[in-house]
């Protein structure tokens, strides 16, 4: 039976092309699935998800989408309609992998109906403006797309676009095979990992004793969108744990730095009543943009990771801050958590010797957290660096408890 996939397009602006993709999907023997997610319809007989019908299943009216000038409004009905479209055609089994094509405002909406179907599922987004800065940032989001950039405007059918197109098409028949891994293990239980470059040896360390015991780890990237997509993923069912060695983007969030994790950094497993290791790394520590510093910022103890990015220490305040947030999170969970915390830096950026190590003010957090935590949580004091192999052997121990 042939795999179905999700065409997803302005048929009113890209009408031909689209068709055209449409058509070379099928030659290959796979069935498309047309959608209109254009805001004033089309009349191409090949449509099978006519605009109207998006714009009813995202709560407008498409007589008055049509005469409507609120741009904004549009694209926001028309990419509720398609989510939620695409999300019952996932739920029918009728929903293989998606692949769209696009401009500035059509890669934006397809893209958001991509992110809105769950990791594994084949996404590719054709688009003329993949290269523009900041855009391909917003096209992928936390969502597992792959974005092929057109190079030249995906209009006309030209050979150099037909070309572009056969090769996204032959992309996407490649994903949608049987022979690819399920991402959503069998063997062993699968644990969720959060690294960070000032704590990577650590989080090695524990990657590699774990695996030794049977465990699948998978590491995500604390940077902000990396630990979002985590929590997204922790919801869709694909850990049965959780060791969060860099939670600092809770912080990011509370002060709107550049690692900001979002509202629901640290709740989504203790909400599913999963298991967790919680630690300390980054935490003591901010990434606000140069642009956002504030005067006295000059005058906090730094460490410069590299030339283009500066941690800056956190002062007591803002530490008695984090730590608050910290407890109202862990507070709320269902399920076993262990607050890990190095005595002696929580990261390379904290090893004795540098700027920002500063153990003793450290303890201000420990102590808030202490205080604010429910009683069934347990703190665990290690008298070491995070990045020291003891630190690491101490994770493990607890995770082998815990899990």
């Amino acid at each position: 039976m042939p795999k179905s996939v999700l065409v997803i397009s302005t048929l009113d602006t890209k009408g031909q092309e689209t068709l055209y993709l449409k058509d070379k999907l099928s030659a290959i023997g796979l069935a498309p699935i047309l959608m209109d997610i254009s805001g004033r319809g089309s009349d191409i007989a090949e449509i099978d998800i006519p605009a109207a019908l998006v714009a009813e299943s995202g709560g407008g009216n498409f007589e008055e989408i049509q005469i409507s000038r609120d741009r904004t409004r549009i694209t926001n009905i028309m990419m509720a309609g398609g989510s939620r479209l695409a999300a019952q055609l996932l739920t029918q089994g009728k929903l293989d992998g998606v692949i769209a094509l696009g401009g500035s405002t059509g890669s934006l909406m397809a893209s958001e109906v991509m992110r809105s179907l769950p990791f594994g599922i084949p996404k590719v987004m054709i688009s003329s403006t993949a290269a523009l800065p900041g855009l391909s940032t917003r096209y992928i989001g936390t969502g597992d797309i792959a974005l092929f950039h057109s190079v030249v405007e995906i209009s006309g059918l030209p050979d150099l676009l037909k070309n572009v197109m056969d090769r996204a098409a032959y992309a996407l028949a490649g994903m949608v095979s049987d022979d690819i891994t399920s991402p959503k293990t069998a063997k062993g239980k699968a644990i969720a990992l959060t690294m960070l470059g000032p704590c990577e040896k650590c989080a090695s360390a524990v990657r590699v004793a774990l695996e030794a015991k049977g465990y699948q780890i998978i590491g995500f990237s604390a940077a902000g969108i990396g630990d979002r997509a985590m929590e997204d993923m922790i919801a869709e069912g694909f850990f049965q744990g959780v060791i969060d060695l860099a939670p600092g983007g809770v912080g990011e969030h509370l002060f709107g730095f550049m690692r900001d994790a979002g509202p629901n950094r640290l709740e989504t497993a203790g909400k599913l009543g999963l298991p967790q290791i919680i630690s300390t790394g980054s935490v003591n520590h901010m990434t606000p943009s140069r642009s956002k510093y504030k005067p006295e910022y000059h005058e906090r103890r730094k460490f410069d990771l590299d030339k283009l990015r500066t941690w800056i220490r956190l002062s007591p305040d803002e530490l008695k801050k984090v730590a608050g947030v910290f407890a109202d999170k862990l507070n709320q969970a269902k399920g076993p958590v262990t607050v890990m915390i190095p005595l002696n830096g929580w990261s390379a950026a904290d090893l004795p010797g540098n700027d920002t190590h500063d153990p003793a003010e450290d303890r201000i957090f420990t102590e808030v957290l202490r205080k604010k935590i429910k009683p069934e949580i347990q703190i665990v004091e290690v008298d070491a660096n995070m990045e020291d192999p003891e630190f690491a052997k101490a994770v493990v121990a607890n995770a082998l408890k815990i899990f």
